[in-house]
């Protein structure tokens, strides 16, 4: 059986499932698998349908679920895996990298690949310890260049991850409200400091061009708020300087590391021929030693916890996974409903225009919970 899945143009979203398929025989194995790659920003610009209407398996996002849900493309993992197996990926899964596609009761991906916004900087540029709090960030920011990540959808997504530090996490106290005042308020407050100073070159950068620009330039000394990719801790010669992580800012001493989850699951569309053979396969990925040694050896990031305090693994990738694990662990989860991906594109690009027009911080949030009131509307369960 040959199958047709499609994956993102990153050494980390592809390199590690395209050798996983290239261990196959078909005679010998009973399944071929052709892994298709297009560009991160490709996810956002097709829908979930139209991926699932041509491809078996998809990798996706984990806020794309209510979308494919409501569309009836996806395969919920308990209609093809025992309830053991499920359990287990739960357990053995860092943070909520499991639970992020648990929508309507049931699961909808398999947690490949886990990742958050985390801490990046460049050591050599620091004479001090890295920030742990936003207060730090802002000192930091008086003395050293700083960036926020606020192209595409990151401003949104930093806005979410910066109110999760200072204790209120969007929408999970009450589901139809985006975000108190007094807390959106503070959040915008911080990222009208931060983008007030931020070098111009990032301003327009994905996380992958912001890390590029950082391994490259001595211009940039630290960004707070970064989706991690492991592959620039440690980077081959020729790919410039190594990054380090750090657990993203919190809002006091003590208090919990504010970050907004990503990484990516596998999910299998309804056109996908289920077979003993492929559910193998899958269990394979997931499994323990191709966690700890299979796919950090192909530039993926793995999903296991034990891989993301394993010793050799962290020696291998400059301890980008000890590191960085607490803020996994804590990292919040978006809003999954039907409508949400087109309200943090809209969310985004309000952020943006408020710090460049310097917008009244009040309307600026009466908007966003006016646009995220009208998703609500439009979708449904989170």
């Amino acid at each position: 059986m040959r199958y047709r899945a499609l994956t993102w143009d990153h050494p980390r979203g592809y390199n590690a499932l395209a050798a996983a398929a290239g261990r196959l025989d078909a005679r010998r194995d009973g399944l071929a698998i052709d892994w298709d790659k297009q560009p991160l920003e490709g996810f956002e610009a097709h829908p979930i349908e139209d991926l699932c209407a041509r491809y078996d398996l998809v990798v996706m996002d984990h806020p794309h679920v209510g979308e494919a849900v409501a569309r009836g493309c996806l395969r919920a993992l308990e209609d093809v895996f025992p309830e053991e197996d499920i359990a287990a990926w739960g357990r053995d899964s860092i943070g909520p990298s499991l639970a992020s596609y648990r929508f309507g009761g049931v699961h909808w991906a398999l947690p490949l690949d886990a990742a958050t916004q985390v801490m990046a900087l460049r050591a050599d540029l620091l004479d001090e310890a890295p920030p742990r709090t936003w207060q730090d960030v802002l000192d930091l920011s008086r003395r050293k260049p700083v960036v926020l990540s606020l192209a595409g959808p990151h401003a949104c997504l930093s806005f979410l991850s910066i109110a999760a530090a200072l204790g209120e996490p969007p929408a999970v106290a009450d589901a139809d409200v985006l975000i108190s005042e007094t807390v959106g308020l503070a959040v915008l407050a911080i990222m009208a400091e931060l983008d007030g100073r931020m070098p111009e070159a990032t301003r327009a950068k994905n996380p992958i061009g912001i890390l590029e620009y950082m391994a490259r330039h001595a211009d940039v000394a630290l960004c707070p708020l970064v989706y991690g990719y492991v592959n620039y801790a440690a980077p081959r010669e020729g790919q410039g300087l190594p990054i380090t992580f750090a657990n993203a800012p919190r809002g006091e001493a003590g208090g919990h590391p504010g970050s907004t989850l990503g990484g990516t699951g596998i999910g299998l569309s309804t056109r996908c021929e289920i077979t003993p053979q492929l559910l193998d396969h899958l269990r394979w990925l997931l499994g323990a030693e191709t966690q700890r040694r299979f796919i950090p050896d192909h530039d993926g990031q793995p999903s296991r916890r034990a891989a993301w305090h394993d010793a050799g693994v962290n020696a291998r990738w400059g301890g980008f996974y000890a590191h960085t694990a607490e803020t996994l662990e804590a990292a919040y989860v978006r809003p999954r409903h039907d409508g949400y991906i087109a309200f943090q594109t809209d969310a985004a690009a309000m952020l943006r225009d408020a710090l460049a027009t310097r917008s009244s911080h009040r309307e600026v949030l009466a908007r966003l919970q006016d646009r995220y009131a009208e998703s609500r509307r439009s979708g449904g369960e989170r």
